[in-house]
């Protein structure tokens, strides 16, 4: 990992400062395929806050310390004063999750107490292939050990055909990346998400399918 990249895990009202910033970042990074994500910055603030509230949660930001960022408001330009957010990883337990998140699992016996969710990983283009990604997972994992009392960590993904027109020629699926942390796919658990995608009118429902790690 590059020496300027700095990783900590935050929660509670300690990520009020950073809100601005994670929300650009998921807008930015979501646009790219596989979620072709529309997003907006109201409803990614609202979204996070979900995080801010829960005492349990994490979120794992990765800085660059070279770096100063700025944001965009209404107002005009301001600037954090501190490192530039590049990355950020959030995790919950699954009570604390949505109805469309809990039923597969609640469908198949598993007792949500005992199940700890990833929710997203987002980092910059230019800070990948540094080992960040690897962190993200260790941290949160890391966080749930800490928290204790869970059998099962997890997190979801959106499921694209392999002849999406939106699908670049050179894209690679993550599936070995996350086989090597340790997740295998469970297709028996699965749910829908709803998002506007990329010049789509209006809002659509998406395939997702959980990858689960059992823990020791």
């Amino acid at each position: 990992m590059a020496k300027d990249i700095r990783i900590e895990r935050c929660s509670g009202p300690a990520l009020e400062r950073y809100i601005p910033e994670l929300a650009r970042l998921r807008i930015e990074v979501f646009r790219d395929f596989p979620y072709l994500y529309d997003g907006n910055i109201d409803y990614e603030k609202k979204y996070l806050q979900t995080y801010i509230d829960c005492p349990e949660s994490v979120i794992v930001i990765a800085f660059d310390g070279d770096s100063r960022s700025c944001f965009r408001q209404d107002s005009g330009i301001h600037t954090i004063h501190g490192d530039k957010v590049v990355g950020a990883s959030t995790a919950i337990p699954m009570k604390y999750e949505t109805e469309e998140l809990k039923k597969p699992f609640l469908d198949h016996g598993y007792n949500l107490d005992e199940v700890f969710y990833c929710s997203e990983s987002v980092l910059d283009k230019n800070y990948r292939g540094l080992g960040i990604g690897v962190r993200f997972f260790e941290e949160r994992e890391a966080h749930a050990e800490e928290l204790g009392g869970f059998k099962h960590i997890c997190f979801c993904c959106v499921e694209r055909p392999v002849d999406h027109p939106r699908r670049p020629a050179d894209y690679v699926p993550l599936d070995q990346f996350w086989t090597k942390r340790g997740y295998v796919k469970h297709p028996e658990l699965h749910t829908t998400y709803i998002w506007k995608d990329l010049d789509d009118v209006d809002e659509t429902p998406k395939p997702m399918t959980f990858w689960l790690k059992h823990e020791r």
